[in-house]
């Protein structure tokens, strides 16, 4: 991190990859860092975020999409929502932002080795699981059973679809895909995700679960874990909450004593149970 902590390392825009598009498109950047002590020496862990800014207009929060196992280069995936995603979206091969970070905790990659591992994710709430994922499969060896349960509203709106044909292929990584509502083509499971959940029904048994999506989707997902036996430290989410600082300065993140840009954005049920709990 920079001395002045507020201030952007200038990054080109490699890449381009439209995931979703329609109503609220999503696009996922590849950016590499114009300075190359920055770019060699840039290194981060699944769940983290970064800043990523555009001159004159502003900087959003994103939770860094690509894996740390893939040098030279971080992705961040995008939703289009307001003026800055607006911006990106708008934005070229070619281009340059400002990324700042990295920011936030991340996932116990090191303490889950020899743990079957079961995702949940919904929407655009697979960026962050998507880091998570390709650093397992790069990792194979070190953990155990792994069921990638995925959903979108529908077939359009699933995101990293070439990379989920390629997990498909493989014989050690189980892969649900669902879509909330029937459409001509569709094979595989129709419903919500924590529906979806039930009908796999991943054991607990030495086992972590990792959830991130829209939250009335976690909100049931948590439910319908508790209902497979899965305990409040097996239960794994990130937070997104609006900021300015990334540092916990600002205060605009903070959730009961904590920030989500430092004590987060990855937390437990626990954790949550005993945040709001206090509130």
């Amino acid at each position: 991190m920079k001395e002045n902590p507020y201030q952007p390392w200038l990054a080109t825009i490699e890449d381009v990859r439209e995931e979703v598009g329609g109503k609220r498109p999503i696009k996922t950047f590849k950016l590499k860092f114009q300075d190359k002590n920055v770019q060699n020496n840039f290194t981060f862990l699944p769940g983290q975020c970064a800043m990523v800014s555009l001159l004159g207009m502003g900087e959003c929060f994103f939770a860094i999409s690509s894996s740390p196992t893939k040098k030279g280069y971080i992705e961040v995936s995008v939703m289009k929502l307001g003026k800055v995603t607006t911006a990106l979206h708008e934005s070229e091969t070619g281009d340059v932002v400002g990324v700042r970070g990295p920011y936030g905790n991340y996932f116990d990659v090191e303490g889950w080795k020899g743990k079957n591992l079961v995702f949940i994710g919904g929407g655009i709430g697979q960026a962050p699981l998507r880091s998570l994922i390709n650093y397992i499969v790069d990792n194979r060896k070190n953990y155990g059973k792994l069921d990638v349960i995925y959903g979108a509203r529908s077939s359009k709106d699933l995101s990293y679809k070439q990379e989920f044909d390629e997990l498909e292929k493989r014989k050690d990584v189980n892969v649900h895909l669902s879509i909330d509502v029937e459409e001509d083509g569709w094979k595989k499971f129709v419903g919500f995700v924590p529906d979806n959940l039930l009908k796999v029904k991943p054991s607990p048994n030495n086992s972590i679960a990792i959830t991130c999506g829209p939250p009335i989707m976690i909100k049931f997902v948590i439910q319908n874990l508790e209902k497979l036996g899965y305990t409040e430290d097996q239960i794994f989410t990130t937070l997104e909450m609006r900021m300015k600082c990334g540092i916990g300065k600002c205060g605009r993140c903070n959730i009961g004593n904590l920030y989500v840009c430092k004590d987060g954005p990855v937390f437990s049920y626990k954790q949550l149970k005993n945040i709001y709990g206090e509130r």
